[in-house]
């Protein structure tokens, strides 16, 4: 597929059917997260190759909020191999994708390497927080990462 910004996610057998909003870079370098609140969509990484295009198209969303409770990627752990995804996209064309992984990760051993690698096919990795919450540094001690390969 040609380059085409993602616009939805649709992943029927965890309930997530979220609009899609851009993100970009921190200050500090680390990959930007949507507003925590809990009606918050997911997000496309920018600087990742869209849903459909060759390569790791990134999509980050939160897990839940200390206000709201749940969040977009509540149940992203809940994902397993051979779990459908949808990622549509603005012109109008439907990126599908099968999950094959979905692995914790505690976050000072986050697997860079495997979430941005370069692919010679089209592949999604989705992220979120899990784990233990560490309430003295008011996060998740490790994060959820569903790999996703796509499908014809």
């Amino acid at each position: 597929m040609t380059r085409s910004v993602p616009v939805r996610l649709e992943i029927p057998s965890i309930g997530v059917d979220t609009a899609l909003m851009t993100l970009g870079l921190q200050d500090d370098g680390t990959l930007e997260v949507p507003p925590l609140r809990g009606d918050a969509p997911a997000g496309w990484y920018r600087h990742s190759p869209t849903p459909g295009e060759v390569g790791a198209s990134v999509l980050a969303g939160h897990v839940d909020t200390a206000r709201d409770g749940p969040a977009v990627f509540h149940r992203l752990g809940e994902a397993r191999p051979g779990d459908p995804i949808a990622v549509r996209r603005t012109d109008g064309t439907v990126a599908r994708f099968t999950v094959t992984k979905v692995a914790a990760y505690p976050k000072r051993d986050f697997p860079s390497h495997q979430v941005y690698a370069s692919l010679d096919r089209p592949g999604l990795r989705l992220i979120t927080c899990g784990g233990v919450f560490d309430r003295g540094r008011g996060s998740y001690r490790s994060n959820i990462v569903v790999f996703a390969e796509a499908v014809s």
